[in-house]
């Protein structure tokens, strides 16, 4: 499945518990149609002391989003945003802003 959003986009969360906060994806999962983003959608982890150095208790790490709760952030305008694809003359796809026509690397 193709997504819009790569790593590295900024986005902005749509719906949820994070609703309203902005983050870089750091990794896209396509099998589950969800992102990793930073800073987003922390959860506590409780855990068992290992032998291997690990010391037991709460941690708290992030965990993915789904793709549909997430809109990408233009930079430049300061707006959420779609993405749209068009082709340059050397017959390069790109993806730019719908809202000020910046194009997206």
């Amino acid at each position: 499945m193709k997504f819009h959003l790569r790593k590295d986009d900024f986005v902005l969360v749509r719906k949820g518990k994070d609703r309203g906060k902005k983050g870089r994806i750091l990794a896209v999962f396509p099998e589950g149609a969800t992102a990793l983003v930073e800073g987003i959608n922390f959860v506590k982890k409780h855990t068992r002391p290992k032998k291997v150095d690990r010391q037991g208790g709460i941690l708290q790490k992030e965990m993915p989003v789904a793709i549909a709760n997430l809109a990408y952030f233009c930079l430049k305008c300061q707006k959420a945003t779609k993405l749209g694809r068009r082709h340059l003359e050397d017959r390069t796809k790109v993806r730019f802003c719908k809202k000020c026509g910046e194009i997206v690397k």
